[in-house]
């Protein structure tokens, strides 16, 4: 079993939902004109992951248009097109039009984003990360951690027994998508700075050519589905 550079899982969650917004610009022509070509707008693509701990599940819409309903904690959106600029992210008490998030973000041209419903039901906000989904080498993968326990202190993320790969990270804070040799690796989350284990991560499996988001999640001294674990999002 490899031991070297990279992240965390314990799960894979996946809700299917279709998200097609095209706006076309048509002008009028005459007897003597030919019909222009119309312009397509500029696209950019976005995932949406729930991670708030003891938040209900929720429905996702983008400006007036519904992504998907009734996402439970820990799912994730896979990657859905939108109109590049500045669009409306909506995140609704599922069945109702009570908004827990309501934020208008930017969006550039060709860009892959990933937005994060997180911190505790009362607290609950977003964060947005810009995605390079650019494919790894051959006989590598890239990886991605983020802290997104709101009570949980800084943590870093090492190889089991080994050396530290993600270091110091605090509450919404995400490291860059890392290359590291394709194999399967045993981590392990410490307190930062010790080498104190706070969850174990063992046989973590990253592929060659595989872009991969791990994110530790959940309340420390927490039981059942809210207690602290890692989760994984796959990228590609």
């Amino acid at each position: 079993m490899k031991r070297l550079k990279s992240s965390s899982t314990l799960s894979c969650f996946a809700v299917l939902a279709t998200l097609s917004i095209f706006t076309l610009s048509f002008t009028g022509c005459s007897d003597d004109e030919t019909d222009p070509v119309s312009p397509t707008q500029a696209k950019s693509r976005t995932t949406v992951t729930h991670a708030s701990p003891n938040a209900p599940a929720v429905d996702i819409l983008v400006n007036d248009a519904v992504a998907a309903t009734n996402v439970a904690y820990l799912s994730t959106l896979p990657y859905t097109e939108l109109n590049a600029g500045n669009n409306r992210i909506r995140v609704n008490v599922a069945g109702t039009s009570t908004s827990v998030i309501d934020a208008t973000l930017p969006f550039d041209e060709n860009k892959n984003y990933s937005i994060f419903a997180v911190d505790s039901v009362n607290k609950i906000s977003a964060i947005r990360l810009e995605d390079n989904l650019s494919a790894p080498a051959s006989g590598k993968a890239h990886v991605r951690f983020i802290h997104l326990s709101p009570n949980a202190p800084a943590v870093d993320i090492a190889v089991t027994g080994g050396p530290v790969l993600f270091s110091n990270y605090v509450f919404k804070q995400a490291s860059d998508f890392t290359p590291v040799d394709a194999g399967t690796y045993n981590l392990e989350v410490r307190l930062a700075g010790t080498s104190t284990v706070v969850l174990s991560l063992p046989g973590i499996q990253l592929d060659n050519g595989k872009i991969v988001t791990l994110y530790a999640r959940g309340f420390v001294g927490a039981t059942g589905t809210q207690q602290l674990g890692a989760s994984r999002i796959n990228n590609n």
